[in-house]
């Protein structure tokens, strides 16, 4: 490996690029089952939410593709 050039005010620092820890970290806890029910109670309440919000936003932006509908008053109509 290369040395660098520029001084390092910490020789930690300098040693950063070559340390390996040989202390492995605990193992994680496992989910219980009620962590995991409550999760995915979660993502599909937010999943449920973005669908619905879809639906409903889907007919407000979509042009109309009907023939153009022109509203007349009654007292056009009758000249």
């Amino acid at each position: 490996m290369f040395r660098r050039r520029e001084p390092v005010p910490f020789a930690f620092i300098a040693e950063a690029d070559k340390f390996r820890s040989n202390v492995t970290p605990p193992p994680r806890e496992r989910a219980t089952a009620s962590q995991i029910a409550g999760r995915s109670l979660i993502g599909l309440t937010l999943v449920g939410g973005l669908v619905g919000a879809l639906v409903f936003g889907l007919p407000a932006l979509s042009l109309d593709q009907s023939p153009a509908r022109t509203q007349h008053s009654e007292a056009s109509n009758n000249r």
